[in-house]
C-alpha cells in the first residue's frame, strides 16, 4: 500500500509539473514550440517529384489550365532547392522557376523565360509579384524555414471543414522587410500538424489571400502531402487550384540537378 501510494504521487507529481510547464509557456513561445514541431514531421524527406495541373479562374469563372512539374530537394542546415517546370500550353511551354530558400537572409530565385532563352533573377523586393499568373507569389514557393518567422499561439479550435479534428490557431510573422505579407494565419491539424488553412495579410494588414490544403496523402509511412491546393485572392475574386496528380519521394535527385543551368535544360 505503500508503495503504491509513493508511486501515485509520484505520477500525480510529474503530471503537475507538465500542466505547469504548459501554463507557463507564453503564446510567443507555444507559437515557436508548435512550428518546430510540425517542421520535424518533415525533417528527412530527402527529395519529391510532383506532376501537377494548375488552374487559373478569374473572378467571372473563366478558366485556363496549365500542367507543370516540380521537384524539391532537402539540404542539409538550410532550406530546401525547388525547380517548378510548365509544359503545357505552348504559350508558357518551358518556363521554369529555381528557388534555393535560405534558413535566415532572402531567398535566391530565378525564372527561365523561354522566348528569351536566358535567366533572369528575381529580385527581393519583386518576390511578391504573381508567380506566372497565378494567385501564388514567387514568396509562396520558398519552403517555409523556421527561421524565416516569429510566431504566436492563438487558440485550439475545430479544423476548417473537419468539425470532427482539432486544429491549432497560429500567427507567423516574416522576418525579411521584402516580405508582401505581414502576418500568415494558420490552422494545423494537432494530430499531425497537417496545414489545413493559411490566411495571408498585405503589407497594410488586410486580408488578402486565403490557402486551403485538401486530399492529404501518407508516403513512406511519414510524409503528408496535400494533393489539392486553393488560392482565392479576396482582392481580385480571382482563384488559384493546383491538383497534383502523382508524387514520388526519394528518387536519386543530387545537387546539380539544382542550379542555373538546369532551368535551361528542365523539361
Amino acid at each position: 500500500m505503500i508503495i503504491f501510494i509513493r508511486i501515485t504521487v509520484s505520477i500525480l507529481i510529474i503530471l503537475l509539473s507538465n500542466i505547469s510547464l504548459t501554463l507557463a509557456e507564453t503564446p510567443e513561445e507555444k507559437g515557436l514550440r508548435l512550428a518546430i514541431e510540425a517542421d520535424l514531421t518533415g525533417e528527412g524527406f530527402i527529395d519529391t517529384v510532383s506532376s501537377s495541373q494548375m488552374t487559373l479562374r478569374n473572378a467571372q469563372g473563366e478558366e485556363s489550365i496549365r500542367e507543370f512539374s516540380s521537384k524539391t530537394l532537402e539540404v542539409e542546415n538550410d532550406g530546401d532547392k525547388s525547380i517548378f517546370i510548365f509544359h503545357h500550353p505552348k504559350d508558357v511551354k518551358g518556363t521554369a522557376t529555381l528557388t534555393f530558400t535560405h534558413k535566415t537572409g532572402p531567398d535566391d530565385q530565378w525564372l527561365y523565360l523561354p522566348a528569351l532563352k536566358r535567366v533572369k533573377r528575381i529580385s527581393s523586393d519583386n518576390r511578391s509579384g504573381a508567380f506566372v499568373g497565378s494567385e501564388f507569389a514567387y514568396e509562396d514557393l520558398s519552403s517555409q524555414e523556421i527561421e524565416k518567422y516569429t510566431y504566436k499561439w492563438i487558440e485550439d479550435v475545430p479544423c476548417p471543414g473537419d468539425e470532427q479534428s482539432e486544429c491549432y490557431v497560429s500567427e507567423s510573422y516574416p522576418v525579411e522587410k521584402s516580405s508582401g505579407y505581414t502576418r500568415r494565419v494558420s490552422w494545423v491539424d494537432i494530430s499531425e500538424h497537417r496545414a489545413r488553412k493559411i490566411e495571408f495579410y498585405d503589407r497594410k494588414d488586410k486580408l488578402l489571400k486565403t490557402l486551403i490544403f485538401t486530399d492529404y496523402k501518407q508516403y513512406l509511412g511519414k510524409f503528408w502531402t496535400a494533393h489539392t491546393l486553393k488560392m482565392v485572392n479576396h482582392n481580385t475574386g480571382k482563384e488559384t487550384d493546383i491538383a497534383i496528380s502523382e508524387t514520388k519521394y526519394q528518387t536519386g535527385l543530387k545537387d546539380s540537378d539544382f542550379n542555373r543551368q538546369s532551368l535551361k535544360r528542365a523539361r
